[in-house]
């Protein structure tokens, strides 16, 4: 290593520790090439790892004997507003962060004046049959201006210079129930140990070093960025070292741009400090604790919805607030807070399944076991454990009241043009982020996605009155942190069921919790403003045409997909799409019956009620045997296309159930089938919450293996490729529906509680407690030899309990004081 001697001035740290004026230290100081190298998805770490820890993992602890090579392998940690990518590195340690606000882009108003002029041209071209014309002229008169959005961004990286070239007994770790990741080695004989977490009660990242050995630690540390920044010494306080930035000023300069800030502080106990040139370095030190906070300049959408008055935040001043106001806590006092706040949310489910061999397993790294999956065609019930929870442990960490919702990547992205935009995909990725919230007990965690879609609604209404002529509101197949709900990047994104899907959440929410108020304050206006839009958007079909006189959605999508017409054209642009119809059912349903709950809207209930009678019912192939993906039955142009659309009414719609509808549920399975059981990570998870809805759990942990050997990153991340969070998020939901189901209806209207309804043989002894059945039941089960040992339904509430098992029912008398007992024998 270099050795740098610097003049600094004298200044007081925590901890009784002095630097003097004039003084020369040893700095370490990483190369040139080291120090300047581009942000990337790989890292190198200079030190040879020459022996690993002997693991002896927690049941629930991700553990690693090398470090992240590549951000894929990075651990993420996160608080909603907070996100970082810990690479677990010795002489060359990286710390990617993200801000949930910071987006590229600003406000606009990208709804085409021509849609209106337009859309009856277009909706007549459709009819005939002129898919190519119809194609061209929306391309012209319906598209966004502009037609893409712009990214979601990294906030930046700190990279830290150490010098330890060698390590003996390494170890990388993510502690799931307690939201911890550690690093710990041994060099030169004394034992090195790394600790970060993101606090939500802190509203900060900390970062934690300690040594066997007093006076070990010896680092530097800058911030990096891929543009627009600058890392200074902050002069207020030169225990502190500033980012700074604005998207855009690279070139073209853009003062719309948002601006954002980040402070890394260092508290020492013992040691040296100085701050110069953009780098921090640390000699010497007994401890050192390193707290980080991050803001944006951006406002809300609400407030750019309605924006009233000027808004005039100041993103370092923010990050100032943040940090003086922690000035007294001592790390263990920040540490113990982060992980009460976390604990209130990840202790409320507890899934266990055993394994014959869980020491053993328990000493193999996380990707080892990943690899072994594949070796044994089956997965470790160790493994199925850590997974599930761990899509718990990303919504915790990325999805909390007060911030945005969980976009394409969660909160994690290393770009500054992540891909996708890492947006919000409202055709299924968004959507799916949420499908774990209610079932696996993490009801606040859905308020987010609740937010975003209230403060869409202003916006929705301009572009469904622009576009359509419409009332209520829309949103098609992706959105952004500025609103933007046109159409957007192709004719393909022409889907205004974005919103109706959406709307469909809250109502769940309340049907899982009992939430009269909210369903009355926040959900009710949202699904209404959904339903205008359908009932004002649908057109009657015209004569000479299937189903002639029925109402349908024109133009229409399947999304994503294509299909060929009669005259050999390959199209995707229709009317009617099986899930545009499937979505309507829903969501008119729904408010139906909102509005029985609340009393209110009978007018508007029967505008709903009489548009249900005139949609076109779920059609059944005359061919094939399978769902019709469209209004016609076309030739598909992909039959193993990774979207499965037309089964929306299977999952996550109720339209499509063995009980109720079993030639509906014969012909989504002939479906399935057809699609096959590989495609994309979010593509398996779908499918495995659709083979649990079919009571089929062993061609569900098909599925799942499927998705966990071939489609899982060595943390655990999705691959897509490239990484998406909605295969986390969808297959937590799925394992927790292979054990508990509540969306089907007896025949008293109330929802049945299925116990076990999809359990594979491969899981054939445990237990989880916890999990949440529609109609606010909490329910507990155990199981041996793949059959129910008992199923408690916890207090909550008075009324009948309806419980289902092995396809018998009984009705039991729930209370807010008794816990309804299940035991097999009951259904004798």
């Amino acid at each position: 290593m270099k050795i740098k001697t610097f003049l600094y001035c004298a200044l007081l740290l925590m901890g009784n520790t002095t630097i003097k004026a004039q003084q020369s230290t040893k700095i370490i100081d990483a190369p040139a090439s080291q120090r300047q190298r581009k942000i990337t998805q790989f890292w190198i770490d200079r030190t040879q790892i020459q022996s690993a820890a002997s693991l002896s993992a927690g049941p629930l602890t991700l553990s690693y004997a090398r470090p992240a090579g590549v951000w894929q392998e990075a651990l993420p940690l996160g608080n909603g507003q907070l996100g970082a990518m810990v690479f677990g590195g010795v002489a060359d340690e990286r710390v990617q962060l993200n801000e949930s606000t910071l987006w590229a882009g600003h406000p606009q108003d990208p709804n085409n004046p021509k849609g209106k002029i337009y859309l009856p041209r277009i909706q007549q071209l459709l009819f005939e049959g002129k898919n190519k014309e119809a194609i061209d002229l929306a391309d012209t008169t319906l598209m966004g201006l502009p037609k893409n959005i712009k990214p979601y961004q990294s906030l930046g990286e700190l990279w830290f210079d150490m010098p330890h070239l060698k390590a003996e007994q390494y170890t990388r770790s993510l502690d799931l129930e307690r939201a911890l990741q550690q690093t710990s080695y041994v060099y030169n004989g004394v034992k090195f140990f790394r600790e970060s977490f993101i606090s939500a009660p802190a509203n900060a990242m900390v970062i934690h070093y300690s040594a066997s050995k007093k006076q070990a630690l010896d680092l530097n540390f800058t911030w990096k960025r891929a543009q627009d920044f600058s890392c200074s010494a902050d002069p207020a306080d030169p225990t502190q070292l500033l980012l700074q930035g604005q998207i855009g000023q690279s070139a073209p300069a853009d003062e719309r741009g948002t601006k954002f800030a980040a402070i890394a502080k260092v508290i020492l106990k013992g040691g040296k400090l100085i701050n110069a040139d953009g780098r921090i370095a640390i000699t010497g030190a007994d401890e050192i604790t390193i707290i980080i906070t991050a803001a944006t300049d951006y406002p809300g959408l609400e407030h750019i919805a309605y924006p009233q008055t000027p808004v005039d935040i100041d993103p370092l001043a923010s990050c100032r607030k943040v940090i003086s106001s922690l000035n007294k806590q001592h790390y263990q006092q920040l540490k113990q807070a982060h992980i009460e706040d976390y604990q209130q949310y990840f202790n409320r489910v507890k899934l266990n399944l055993p394994d014959p061999e869980q020491d053993k397993l328990a000493k193999l790294p996380t990707d080892s076991l990943i690899r072994l999956t594949k070796e044994l065609q089956k997965i470790p019930n160790t493994l199925v454990n850590k997974f599930f929870q761990f899509g718990r442990y990303l919504l915790i960490s990325s999805s909390r009241p007060g911030h945005m919702p969980a976009n394409l990547q969660g909160l994690w992205a290393w770009q500054m043009d992540p891909p996708w935009n890492a947006d919000f995909h409202t055709n299924i990725n968004l959507q799916m982020n949420y499908w774990p919230a209610e079932v696996t007990n993490l009801s606040e965690l859905h308020k987010p996605l609740f937010d975003l879609t209230k403060a869409l609604i202003p916006f929705g209404e301009r572009t469904a009155s622009k576009l359509y002529g419409a009332k209520g509101w829309v949103v098609h197949h992706l959105t952004d942190a500025w609103g933007y709900t046109a159409p957007a990047d192709g004719v393909q994104g022409i889907w205004p069921m974005g919103s109706a899907w959406m709307a469909q959440h809250p109502w769940e929410h309340y049907n899982y919790t009992g939430d009269r108020e909210f369903l009355k304050v926040q959900a009710y206006p949202i699904m209404k403003g959904a339903a205008e839009f359908i009932l004002d958007f649908m057109v009657k079909i015209p004569e000479g045409k299937s189903f002639a006189g029925y109402w349908t959605t024109n133009p229409s999508h399947s999304p994503e997909n294509s299909f060929v017409l009669p005259s050999g054209e390959v199209s995707s642009f229709t009317y009617g799409a099986t899930m545009d119809t499937q979505i309507i059912r829903d969501l008119l349903q729904n408010c139906v019956e909102a509005t029985k709950v609340l009393d209110c809207d009978p007018d508007f209930r029967q505008r709903c009620q009489a548009a249900l009678t005139k949609l076109i019912p779920t059609q059944i192939s005359k061919e094939t045997g399978r769902i019709m993906e469209w209004i016609e039955d076309y030739k598909e142009t992909e039959v193993n296309h990774r979207h499965t659309s037309h089964l929306f009414g299977l999952h996550p719609s109720n339209q499509i159930s063995i009980v109720h509808t079993s030639e509906l549920a014969e012909a989504a399975k002939k479906t399935l089938l057809s699609r096959g059981d590989h495609g994309t990570g979010w593509s398996l998870a779908w499918k495995i919450n659709m083979w649990n809805r079919l009571h089929d759990g062993e061609h569900a942990y098909r599925l799942l293996y499927n998705l966990i050997s071939d489609k899982t990153l060595p943390n655990l991340f999705d691959n897509h490729p490239p990484f998406q969070i909605d295969g986390n998020f969808g297959a937590t939901a799925a394992i927790a529906e292979m054990l508990l189901q509540s969306q089907v209806r007896d025949k008293n209207n109330n929802y049945l509680i299925e116990l076990l309804p999809a359990l594979s043989h491969n899981m054939d002894q445990g237990s989880v407690t916890g999990l949440k059945a529609r109609g606010n039941r909490t329910v507990n089960i155990q199981w041996e030899n793949g059959k129910l040992k008992k199923a408690e339904i916890l207090p909550s509430s008075n009324g009948p309990v309806c419980i289902s098992y092995a396809g018998k029912q009984i009705e039991r008398h729930g209370t807010k004081d008794t816990t309804v007992l299940i035991t097999p024998d009951m259904f004798q």
